[in-house]
Formats: structure tokens, sequence, C-alpha cells
């Protein structure tokens, strides 16, 4: 009688660069990976130490550096290779799309090249690399596998994101994204609405809507009024406690869109809404449909509709042309739009971009100094919102690891409702028994505010704090014991490697009408 030798399955890391997307992208990476039989190597994992059997990068093309940073990586990443037999390399992502076969040849060391229309084929290129001692470089030039019908190894039992719609119909000069990832592909509101559900089945308590403009959502079906209409639709969903979306395109924000945020309890009152310039020149060279004058129109809705709307956005520093007097005009709406926080960059050209080829390019030491008067007036805006929030009890959504301190402070963190990250002190007699869990949600008092975070130390003083333990707390405490949300590691995948449970691919739920 033959006894099977039982087998050490591989193991995979996948790093991220870039996007909300892209995070999303790389939880069904690691559901295909776990579907194909691999496990996630250990929290911790140094990949260019201890390494894992298959690595996964998953790129972004929006910023030079991220090319930088990619082929560096790799650069350092050959070594490692050569003294671990067997280990393959796979990229993928934007950069991917866009670099295709450019990428094996600077590094030849790489096993496997796919990009952002075929997620779905990772597994098998990986084997067939395997077999074929080759690379294996796949680019498809259109969606092939709607990704929300691949598995999907969540990194967060109690927060999921949802995709309602892939691609981008803009036309933005500095944006390479629509030529990587297509033209606009919209779900069908009875497939989302379905995966929510499931997710909320699963545990989650907060589900975050993606799109590359998510309030064109409907285009690809004739429904204008669809978002809208999905925000109200989530908003009926039981158990579901948060909803938020991101990104909106001004151009095509609504009221109908600020009337649901207000009427639905569960959508949160956070909203980032992108800049990129406050000069109307710019904006025109940009092609971003839509001027500042109404840019800050939409602001004073949303907080007319919702006064304690947290608002973010990004900004373009140094784009083409850009002169004294329009950067003036940046800083006068940024001054004015009073943002929570603002993800700012140098302008960095694209190549394949029509702002690439303009011929009136800023230089580098005129952009530098720009971005650090735009850094250091957000940064003021930001401490001066921040401490306007002293005295407001929040509720904050406990995540894991949040803080890098947390352990030194002995403190929390979490997400309150506009999305800002708070740090909450537990009370001196806290219990074993008696302390949140990841998923959990913490009340409290908060006591001092920073450019970029809440303190809340009401607790350390007999003040404000309760905990309310939530089904998400629940499921979170289970995969801790190795079990799935039902109690049961899921089907093929090693207990010990979760940190979340697998949902494989959109589930099928039938809606009542």
């Amino acid at each position: 009688m033959n006894t099977a030798i039982p087998t050490t399955p591989r193991t995979y890391l996948v790093r991220t660069l870039g996007c909300q997307m892209n995070v999303h992208d790389s939880e069904h990476m690691a559901g295909l990976l776990e579907s194909a039989g691999l496990v996630k190597a250990p929290e911790g994992t140094n990949e260019l130490v201890e390494g894992a059997d298959v690595l996964v990068i998953n790129t972004c093309a929006v910023r030079e550096n991220a090319a930088t940073r990619l082929y560096g990586n790799l650069g350092q990443l050959a070594a490692v290779k050569k003294r671990r037999p067997g280990m393959q390399i796979a990229v993928g992502g934007c950069l991917a799309q866009k670099d295709r076969g450019e990428i094996t040849t600077r590094a030849p060391w790489v096993d496997v090249v796919f990009g952002t229309h075929n997620i779905d084929a990772l597994p098998v290129l990986l084997e067939r690399a395997r077999h074929n001692h080759a690379a294996q470089v796949e680019i498809a030039e259109s969606l092939q596998v709607f990704p929300s019908t691949l598995p999907t190894r969540r990194e967060s039992v109690y927060a999921g994101w949802v995709s309602i719609s892939v691609g981008c119909n803009n036309t933005c000069t500095f944006c390479i994204v629509p030529s990587l990832r297509g033209r606009e592909r919209d779900r069908r509101p009875g497939e989302i609405l379905a995966e929510v559900e499931a997710l909320v089945a699963d545990g989650a308590v907060e589900v975050t809507l993606l799109g590359q403009n998510v309030n064109t959502y409907g285009v690809s079906f004739g429904d204008r009024g669809a978002f809208p209409a999905l925000l109200r639709a989530c908003g009926e969903i039981p158990g579901l406690e948060r909803v938020r979306f991101t990104s909106p395109h001004p151009a095509a924000f609504t009221d109908d869109v600020i009337d649901a945020m207000a009427s639905t309890p569960t959508v949160m009152p956070s909203l980032h809404m992108p800049l990129q310039s406050g000069s109307d020149a710019i904006l025109k060279a940009m092609r971003r449909s839509y001027r500042s004058e109404k840019f800050l129109g939409i602001l004073d809705r949303v907080r007319n509709a919702m006064p304690d709307a947290a608002i973010t956005t990004d900004i373009i520093v140094g784009f083409p042309g850009e002169t004294d007097a329009d950067f003036e005009d940046t800083l006068r709406v940024v001054e004015q739009s009073r943002f929570v926080s603002a993800y700012m960059f140098q302008y960095s050209p694209r190549p394949g971009t029509p702002a690439a080829a303009m011929t009136n390019q800023i230089p580098k030491d005129v952009v530098q100094e720009r971005f650090v008067r735009l850094q250091q007036l957000q940064d003021r805006i930001s401490t001066e919102e921040a401490e306007a929030m002293v005295g407001h009890t929040v509720e904050v959504l406990v995540s894991e690891d949040a803080g890098t301190k947390d352990h030194a402070t002995q403190r929390i963190s979490g997400r309150e409702p506009g999305n800002r990250l708070v740090h909450v002190s537990l009370p001196r007699d806290a219990t074993p028994a008696s302390l949140p869990r990841p998923g959990d949600m913490v009340t409290a008092q908060v006591t001092h505010g920073a450019p970029h975070h809440l303190i809340a130390d009401s607790a350390l003083t007999g003040g404000v704090f309760s905990v309310r333990r939530t089904l998400s707390g629940d499921a979170w405490e289970r995969g801790q014991q190795g079990c799935g949300p039902q109690g049961q590691a899921p089907t093929g995948v090693n207990p010990s490697a979760m940190g979340g449970p697998v949902a494989l691919g959109i589930p099928i739920i039938k809606r009542k009408a």
C-alpha cells in the first residue's frame, strides 16, 4: 500500500503599489493563488530576506517614481531569486500593462508579466513559466473577466472593497489610467448589491464602492441616476453600518448624489473630491471639464446638506504651463475649500499622455518650492480642522495595526464616520474580556487634534468611553482561531494562513423584487 507523502504548500506574497483599485485587485490575486493551493507567507515576511515561493508585485503607472521603485525592487530581487531555486516573481498591474515586454528585458529573472485586463490568468501563467522554464508575458487589450467574479482574499474581515465599475471615459491630459484600464464598464446593480450582502454575511460592517469615476456609474446601461440609487439601496442592507465610495469626478457630481448621501444614514459624511488645480486655465489644459467656481459650489452644497462632512482631495503642483498666478489660484481655492487632508503630487510626465508632450514644462526647483508652500498651507488647515473636533464624541471602527505607536501608547486605532484616523486610549481598569476587537465600535471623546490624526483620551479621565461589540468583531475573533466567518476554514484554504474570509467570486444571491 502506497502512502502519499504530504507536501508543504508553496507560499506567496502580494506587494501593492498605487491606489485603492490596485489594493482590491491584489485581493483578487491573493484569492486566485489560494484557490490554486498556495498559502500566504507568514506576517512580517521580508521578500528580500526569507522570501516566498511566489512574489507578485502589483504595480502603478500614475507617477514616475512608481516605475523607479519597481525596477529598483526587481534589481534587489535578482540576488534573492538566485539563492532561492524555484522562486517565482510575477509583475502585474498598470505598469505591467504599459511596459509589457520591457520588464523581462530589464529584469530577465521575472517569470510572469500580466496586465490589468487578465488578472485571472495569473495561476496559469505561473504554472506555464515553471513548466517551460521561460518567462510568460501576457497582456490583454481588453477586459477578459470582470474582476469581481474572481476569488478574493480580503485583508479585512470588517471592511471590504466592492468594484462597481472598471475603466474611465475621461481624457485628462495628465492621466495614463484610461489607456491602461480601458473605457468604463459598469456592473449591474443586482450583482453589486449581492456582493455587498455577502460581505455583510461574512462579518463586514463597512463597504467602500470603487470606480475610476463612481458618479458616472450607469453610463454603460443608460441610467444617469444609477449611482445615487445604488447608495440608497446599500442603505437598506441589514447589518451594513458604513458605506463609502471613491472617487467621484466634479464634472459629473450631481445634487442627486448629495441628496442620497444626506438621506441615507449609513452613507458616511466623508467625500474625496479631486481638485487637481485651482486655476481655471490649468484645469482647461488638464482637460478637466469643470472650473474652480463649480468645484467650490459643490463643496458648499455638500456642507449645507451635511455640516459635518469631511472632504479630502488630490492636487497636482507644477502642471506644464502653470504660472505663479495659476498657483496662487490653487492656494486660494485650497484655503476656501478647508480640506481635512489632501494628497499632493508634483507633476510627473507620463509617456503617452498629451501633457508629457507639452513644451512648457516647469523647472524642478520651481515645482518643489510651490509644493512646499502648498504643503504648509494644507498642514495648517488640517491642523485647524482637527482641533475643531476636540470635544466631539465620535464612534470609531477599530482596525488592526492602524497606529504604529499604539503598543507604546497603549491606544487602539480606527476610523470615525468622516474617515479620520483616531487613536483611542483604553480605561486603566480594562480587562482582556472587555477590550474592543478589530471590527468593534468604540465611542470616545476627542481630546487632541493633529494634522493627520485625532486623539481620544477621554477614557483616562473617566469621560466618554464605551464599546459596542459587533458581528465583525466576532468574525475577526474566529479568524484568529483559524476559522472562517461561520466557524469553518474555506475549502482549499490553510486555516493558519487566514486573516479574513475568502469569498469565491460573485455570490449567487436571489434578491426580492
